[in-house]
Parts: structure tokens; C-alpha cells; sequence
């Protein structure tokens, strides 16, 4: 490898470089054997995001509404348990909260199916944690998705 072919490889990133060396990445979920496009293939990130908004508008409601009665704090608090409580008890049994069933996704198991309790607890404590969700891999799940073996796809 020449000087110019070491600096096109630093310009153009380390994944160009891997590809221009034989690597195959493909698209999104191709390693989990989903389709490309329509039901079925890896969820979008601004559409997991606004799922993710609209169950936490549903929570601060709720705490505000109901339990918060004003002090901020307990509020967020509150919001975040309800979170934790609405992810386990519909992503769990249905395989999506409100906010997914709105933007039209679900949750389940990398090799299809329904999550168990365990891994869907899991998932959720990861999810309220914030940082593992924020961590992701090629295929675009969160940490907290790969931990749980979960896949969020299109329905």
C-alpha cells in the first residue's frame, strides 16, 4: 500500500476501507436475516425516536396528572417509573408500547417470536438507563436491544 492509497483510506473512513479490502456490511439486519424494506425489516431511528417521545409525553402526563402535583422532580421521576412499568407490561404482551403501535413497530426476538419476561425486563431497565440505548451497532439496535436479543422491525 502507497502513501496515497493510506490517506485515501483515512479520508474516506474506516468502513470504505473495509469494504475496498473485500468486507461485505450489506444493509441494515441483513446479518439477522430480515428483509431490506416493508414489515419485517430493522426500524428506522427517527421512527423509534418519536415512539420513544410519545411514550414519555404518556408518562410525564400521567405523573403530572395523577402523582407529580406539581414538584417537578418527583415528576420525573415518577415518568421514568411509568416508563420502566409501560415498557415490561405492553412490549411483554403485545410486543409494542403506544408510541411503537403509533409509528407502526414492534419488538421481538432476533430469531422472530415474542420476547420472554426475562429479556423484555431486561430490555426495559437498559431502555430507562438512557446510555445503553444511546450505543449502537451496524444494524442499528441499541446495546439494550443486543443485551435482550431484540430486534425493533416495521410492522
Amino acid at each position: 500500500m502507497d502513501n496515497r492509497q493510506a490517506i485515501g483510506s483515512w479520508l474516506s473512513g474506516p468502513k470504505q476501507a473495509a469494504e475496498d479490502m473485500g468486507a461485505d456490511f450489506g444493509y441494515r439486519g441483513k446479518q439477522l436475516g430480515l428483509p431490506q424494506d416493508g414489515p419485517g425489516a430493522i426500524a428506522p431511528t427517527g421512527r423509534r425516536f418519536g415512539a420513544l417521545a410519545v411514550d414519555w409525553a404518556l408518562c410525564m402526563l400521567i405523573a403530572y396528572g395523577l402523582l407529580a402535583q406539581g414538584d417537578r422532580q418527583a415528576m420525573g421521576n415518577w415518568a421514568l417509573l411509568l416508563l420502566l412499568v409501560l415498557n415490561v407490561l405492553t412490549v411483554g404482551t403485545i410486543g409494542s408500547t403506544p408510541g411503537k403501535r403509533l409509528f407502526r413497530l414492534r419488538v421481538v426476538a432476533e430469531g422472530g417470536g415474542r420476547l420472554g419476561i426475562g429479556r423484555v425486563l431486561v430490555r426495559s431497565v437498559l431502555l430507562c438507563l438512557a446510555i445503553p440505548a444511546l450505543i449502537w451497532d451496524r444494524d442499528g439496535r441499541g446495546l439494550h436491544d443486543r443485551l435482550a436479543r431484540a430486534v425493533q422491525v416495521r410492522i
